[in-house]
């Protein structure tokens, strides 16, 4: 097939690169001249795990293009799958839908012949019905561009599994299940390879539903990740660990242990802002009392924020001026180079404004933590960020932080305080090594990772 992918961010590039990996012909399109041009070179502006061999092979090929003329993209294909950025509106909870109505509004009127435009961005219910009207506004006479939705499901660090081999797509019809359409045959042919290789199921639905279907997701997945951070804090009071009381609940199959890691709590471009999107269009819709426990999830979220902060005065004596703490982690998940709501670098923030000398390390992210915290300190390498520190603060998982020998960190560092705000580290072995060690929730000397009850049918003591 032909098809185009509107918007190349993190959305885009990976679905433009995977169609084509899938053995579609793929125009992506930006406004972003400078962007398009590294693309074009076969470059991806953003660390993903993967990406960077699927785009150079398909540029090489010719299979993969990009543009950044509208008029180029109406008449190369007939499917436009629209991936732009639906960001938070400055000083309100709401979502910004200008660039998803930008496309419509820009495309819509160059197209010669009918077409189906296939959104793929995270937007409020009722955005599908909206850009329609968009649509049908500055189409051609006797030209029909139908809006369908198709909401991804992408986690950064594994997005092109997650696009190549899905565990479920969603369909949005204006006539839901029922409906059966060209713009519904043209959607089902674009996933053909995938569902002939790789079956997965197939959600047809009407668009209200397949638009809700993404936020309601991330609402939930928010919920659980707060959820296990306010019993870490009972856990704390109480004296308890908040890791071998989420392996233990985490064995009922009803709830399951993923995303029951207590720590700094999530961020990034896609939880923080959807959360608070949909709350406010629950209001708009008059259902807000339904959405009011997620004023608390996010409360319990930015909390966690802050309690590292708390730890980290508390360890160095009660201020941190005069003080250099080390923070391990600048990205809000590992196997990313995204600081967007990152806890990681919010607390490294916090710290400084506090008084605090913060050096940063991320093995991918720093250039973008430098652009969005210039003023704070930053390392080329995790033992560099630890020299001199007083405290060194692990605030992202990455495997090299976990592997990280604490004699060698010893050896640079000033102090012997270890914080860990994500508990991956293995505690033991630095308490052995002579640190003090600290992690949300874990109010009392534990076993390390690998002793845990996760996984095993052992009776395993706190």
């Amino acid at each position: 097939m032909r098809m185009t992918v509107f918007g190349t961010g993190y959305l885009g590039a990976t679905h433009a690169a995977c169609m084509a990996e899938l053995g579609h012909e793929v125009l992506g399109v930006d406004v972003d001249e400078a962007k398009i041009e590294r693309l074009r070179r076969g470059e991806v502006p953003f660390y993903e795990p993967g990406l960077p061999e699927i785009l150079q092979r398909h540029v090489d090929s010719g299979r993969l293009k990009f543009t950044t003329d509208y008029a180029e993209a109406a008449e190369f294909a007939d499917l436009h799958f629209i991936g732009v950025g639906t960001p938070q509106r400055k000083g309100e909870f709401a979502a910004d839908t200008t660039y998803v109505e930008g496309v419509v509004a820009r495309l819509s009127p160059l197209l010669t012949r009918d077409a189906v435009l296939v959104g793929k961005s995270t937007v409020p219910v009722g955005t599908a019905v909206r850009l329609q009207g968009i649509a049908d506004w500055h189409v051609r006479g006797g030209v029909r561009a139908e809006i369908v939705w198709n909401p991804e499901f992408l986690r950064e660090g594994f997005a092109v599994k997650d696009t190549l081999t899905p565990d479920r797509i969603v369909i949005g019809l204006p006539g839901g299940a029922d409906e059966q359409s060209p713009a519904r045959e043209l959607v089902e042919e674009a996933y053909a390879p995938i569902l002939a290789s790789d079956p997965c199921p197939v959600i047809v639905t009407d668009l209200a539903t397949s638009e809700l279907v993404k936020v309601s997701a991330n609402a939930f997945l928010a919920t659980k990740i707060s959820f296990i951070n306010a019993v870490s804090e009972v856990c704390e009071a109480a004296g308890a660990d908040v890791t071998v009381l989420a392996d233990a609940i985490g064995m009922d199959p009803r709830i399951g242990r993923r995303f029951l890691g207590a720590g700094l709590g999530f961020g990034g471009g896609c939880l923080p802002k959807d959360i608070r999107a949909f709350m406010a269009r629950a209001g708009e819709l008059g259902a807000d009392e339904a959405m009011t426990f997620l004023r608390e999830v996010d409360s319990i979220n930015m909390r966690r924020r802050e309690r590292m902060v708390d730890l980290t005065v508390e360890a160095c004596g009660g201020t941190l001026i005069g003080k250099t703490v080390a923070v391990l982690g600048a990205a809000f998940k590992p196997n990313s180079d995204d600081v967007r709501d990152s806890p990681a670098l919010n607390v490294a923030g916090m710290l400084s404004l506090k008084g605090a000398q913060t050096v940063v390390f991320d093995p991918q992210g720093l250039d973008n933590a430098r652009a969005l915290f210039p003023t704070l300190g930053y390392a080329d390498s995790a033992l560099a960020a630890c020299e001199g520190a007083d405290v060194v603060l692990v605030a992202t998982e990455w495997a090299e932080f976990v592997e990280l020998d604490p004699a060698a960190v010893a050896e640079v560092a000033r102090g012997r305080f270890l914080l860990d705000g994500r508990n991956c580290m293995p505690g033991d072995a630095w308490r052995e090594a002579g640190w003090t060690y600290r992690a949300l929730g874990r109010g009392i000397p534990v076993r390390p990772a690998s002793h845990t009850a996760a996984n095993s049918g052992r009776l395993v003591t706190s």
